[in-house]
């Protein structure tokens, strides 16, 4: 009894020393303490994620992996799983649980060491949030203090909530959402009990009980989780027992990504670090809807890959990328002789050498490393990457004649030995037509697709070369090239409002004008260079005639063209000094060509191209809206904001300001405002541009007067599309670019080299006989010089085969200010005839000819001695 007081009195005295020093340091930190704001605002750091227009995910940046989720989303069994594990009496205690910090004082006591044990979930969220992982008594002081604190100011379920989301579960995942997709591919419904007892072990040592690196001591911390689940009664013992009895199934899973379109990606993502900087981007949870729909963004992709391996395989087969072995042949053997020259061995490897080989060779989209193992006489037998052996026969085979340059290929191949050998390391893949393999290479040609809406600008698709991962160079929006014949129709457009009309005549003949300070003669030539003389606007645009176009600038002033051209965004730095303009010596990019081509589409209004559509929180919350501008006059308004701001006559930024507020007062409240685009050419220029332009790409009655687009007449088979070949002068640059009233795209193909030319390839007779039609059309056996026509329109007709099935015509109403008149096809005059000498022309009100055809005028056409041809009437 003497003993009792004094320990009484020394129990109090240090009960009541902790409770000051307790009191002490919450005083001393109170002021530091997280407010409910801050506790309920807390970043969870969620990776950028950007989606499709309708929602696919095509990307996720930033270091941290983490998928928000609310807690009515978590199931029961995880929950249960985390909260025995963890904190089995999480729902019982203040924040801080005196059993579990005995528990950690005895353990002090008896080891002198301190451990993680006492700490409640609210404990480690607390430390988690606001201070750092070092074992300190005043770290542990704080931690007890923020956690109650977080208990007065946030519900259980709130805590749990931020728990479940915030705790870190190892490959670079926070919160069991992230925690489910990277180990196992799965949403966290979709888990077994074995897998959420696995990733319900993970927040004591991620990388110590890893499943993936650890599934040695993965194994017993799940066992541990799913004993304390049975002990708490979440789980029977069957379910005890199939669980623990499962494999570890984990394998590292990346995001789970539903479309790779990494050029639109890397786009919308260079956009928002400029917008909110890279951290910020990065950890801010941000979901980005593009303006691209899926469909289109595939079909571009497609369309641009095939057109380049069709242009390579045209310029023939570059060979094997290595001969690994070489057969001897039987008289080699008895002589005992070999390739003296070669250093492959003649011994073929085993699989296994084979394989890993394959494993370790990089290759980009469809194309596959393989080795030829035999090679018979129509057919070839490779060992592929994933340890399969695949024929390829002669219809795979029968493209790949030698490649001699740009200009040249070997004779067609007769049989295998032709191509390969066995032991020769090649790329195959599977053609986009009818899934058939074949060999291939990678193609040494470089592209861009871009097509735009273009009522408002928005982004239909983008794809900046043949693979992102083997360039990460963006051509679409990039690159600056010249544009060849892509610009005539501006010029075009210049001419008519300069008094011109579609049935004016413009001589198209040769040009010879002498540089006196150089002593050179400048001679623009036809391509081909074929003159048909006199001949009418809207068939000099058809055939784009480059001596015509020279005409028109020398006509109307080389200063007036260039300004003319900028009024298209086209950048007037970028618009060559001098008559070179006329034939497309200026440089500019895909995407700055497609949005001046939209102009013309969509009535004479400049529109700007985006490619953010809206930008989302983590959960969902609107957080910005794209307000582009449109191409009316005056646009459909129904709100009483727009009404209001024009009222004041206020300008499109000052509307911009007053929006910009609204929505930071309500972010997500819907402003109907729909803001006109700048008319910078008349509707009817606009119209009359389009229609030469669709002369351009038919028939027109007469094969020699097809326009230089015809193919698109032919594969498409619609009387609603206009479009404009582009080449220039040495087949370095070559262009598509067409629109129907809703779609407008641009296709450029060429050498990442500049100085390198398109070249031409000769005829495979091996492909055509196999499908005349086809490969006469559209394909890799064509026998021409590369141009616009050849390299680059394909592309473009292949997109827009999908982007227009099941799509109407549709065309633009003729603007009202336009009359027709029927005229004469060879002197563009005023006829009364009605057979094939005449047609309808459009004319502005007020420029329509006064003047009738002779007769003797049409007995010239009929008897061909003006060396005219014969048109079939446009409409």
């Amino acid at each position: 009894m003497k003993y009792l007081k004094p320990v009484l009195i020394s129990i109090s005295v240090m009960c009541l020393l902790g409770v000051a020093l307790v009191m002490g340091t919450y005083f001393y930190i109170k002021a530091d303490l997280p407010s409910i704001e801050a506790l309920k605002d807390v970043r969870l750091q969620t990776p950028m994620r950007i989606y499709t227009l309708d929602g696919k995910l095509i990307s996720q940046y930033g270091v941290k992996r983490r998928i928000p989720l609310n807690l009515s989303e978590v199931p029961q069994k995880l929950i249960q799983a985390v909260i025995a594990t963890e904190d089995s009496r999480f729902y019982q205690h203040p924040g801080i649980d005196p059993i579990g910090m005995m528990r950690a004082l005895v353990n002090l006591v008896v080891t002198g060491e301190k451990g993680q044990g006492g700490s409640t979930l609210t404990m480690q969220l607390a430390r988690d949030f606001f201070l750092t992982r070092d074992k300190t008594y005043i770290r542990k002081i704080r931690e007890i203090i923020i956690a109650w604190h977080m208990e007065q100011l946030l519900s259980k379920d709130e805590i749990l909530e931020l728990y479940l989301n915030k705790v870190e579960l190892g490959h670079r995942s926070f919160g069991f959402g992230a925690a489910a997709q990277v180990y196992y591919g799965k949403t966290v419904n979709e888990l077994s009990l074995a897998q959420i007892a696995t990733i319900a072990g993970l927040p004591q040592a991620p990388s110590v009980l890893n499943p993936i690196s650890r599934p040695d001591r993965a194994i017993v911390r799940r066992r541990i989780v799913l004993l304390r689940m049975l002990d708490e009664g979440y789980i029977t013992q069957a379910e005890f027992e199939e669980a623990a009895a499962a494999p570890i199934s984990a394998k590292k899973h990346g995001a789970e990504i539903e479309l790779d379109a990494p050029y639109l990606a890397d786009h919308v993502y260079n956009e928002m670090i400029a917008l909110y900087g890279k951290d910020e981007a990065e950890t801010g949870g941000y979901q980005v809807f593009s303006t691209v729909p899926s469909e289109l963004q595939m079909a571009a992709q497609k369309a641009l890959r095939r057109n380049l391996h069709d242009y390579d395989e045209r310029h023939g087969y570059r060979g094997p990328l290595q001969q690994l072995w070489l057969n001897e042949t039987p008289e080699e053997q008895q002589k005992g002789e070999s390739d003296s020259e070669s250093s492959a061995p003649n011994q073929q490897w085993s699989e296994q050498e084979m394989l890993e080989l394959l494993n370790n060779y990089p290759t980009y989209e469809t194309l596959q490393a393989a080795i030829v193992v035999k090679v018979n006489p129509q057919d070839i037998s490779v060992f592929d990457q994933n340890g399969q052996y695949r024929t390829i026969d002669w219809d795979g085979l029968d493209w790949a004649r030698a490649y001699i340059n740009d200009n040249k290929q070997g004779p067609d191949p007769k049989v295998a030995t032709d191509i390969v050998q066995a032991g020769a390391l090649i790329l195959i893949r599977q053609r986009e037509d009818d899934n058939h393999w074949q060999i291939a290479q990678y193609p040494q040609a470089s592209s861009a697709l871009i097509a735009l809406n273009p009522h408002n600008g928005a982004v239909q698709s983008v794809v900046g070369g043949y693979s992102f991962y083997q360039s990460q160079f963006n051509r679409a929006t990039q690159a600056k090239r010249q544009v060849g014949s892509n610009i005539k129709p501006f010029i075009y457009s210049a001419a008519l409002e300069n008094g011109y009309t579609l049935a004016s005549i413009i001589n198209d003949a040769p040009i010879t004008q002498w540089e006196a300070g150089t002593g050179t003669a400048w001679r623009p030539e036809n391509s081909p260079a074929e003159y048909d003389g006199p001949i009418r606007l809207r068939v000099a645009l058809t055939k784009s005639k480059n001596v015509v176009s020279v005409r028109l600038v020398r006509a109307l002033g080389l200063d007036t063209v260039r300004q003319y051209l900028s009024r298209f965004g086209l950048a007037l730095s970028d618009i060559p000094n001098d008559e070179t303009v006329s034939l497309g010596s200026g440089s500019h990019t895909p995407l700055e060509i497609v949005t001046a081509m939209a102009t013309i589409a969509n009535g004479g209004f400049l529109i700007q191209p985006h490619f953010i559509q809206r930008i989302e929180d983590d959960y969902g919350k609107n957080l910005w809206q794209a307000n582009p501008t449109y191409a009316c006059e005056p646009c459909d308004v129904d709100s009483s904001e727009e009404e209001s701001a024009r009222s004041q006559d206020l300008s499109n930024a000052d509307i911009d300001a007053l929006l910009a507020a609204e929505l930071s007062a309500n972010p997500v409240k819907k402003v109907p405002i729909k803001r006109s685009a700048p008319r910078v050419i008349t509707a009817e220029n606009a119209y009359l541009v389009a229609e030469m332009m669709r002369s351009a790409v038919q028939i027109n009655g007469n094969w020699d007067n097809r326009g230089t687009g015809w193919r698109t007449a032919l594969l498409l088979n619609r009387d609603d599309v206009s479009g404009k070949t582009g080449t220039t002068n040495d087949v370095r640059d070559t262009w598509f670019s067409g629109f129907t009233p809703d779609l407008v795209a641009t296709v450029w193909v060429g050498f990442d080299d500049s100085n390198r030319r398109l070249g031409r390839a000769s005829r495979n007779q091996n492909l055509v006989n196999k499908n005349p039609q086809k490969y006469n059309y559209i394909g890799n056996a064509m026998a021409e010089t590369e141009s616009g026509a050849v390299a680059a329109q394909p592309a473009w007709i292949r997109f827009m085969q999908v982007a227009l099935d099941g799509v109407p015509e549709h065309q633009l109403p003729m603007p009202t200010d336009l009359v027709t008149m029927r005229i004469d096809k060879n002197s563009g005059k005023l006829t009364n005839r009605t057979d094939k000498t005449s047609m309808f022309e459009y004319f502005n009100e007020g420029t329509e000819p006064q003047v009738f055809v002779t007769e003797s005028e049409i007995v010239e056409a009929k008897d061909g001695e003006s060396n005219k041809k014969a048109e079939e009437e446009i409409f």
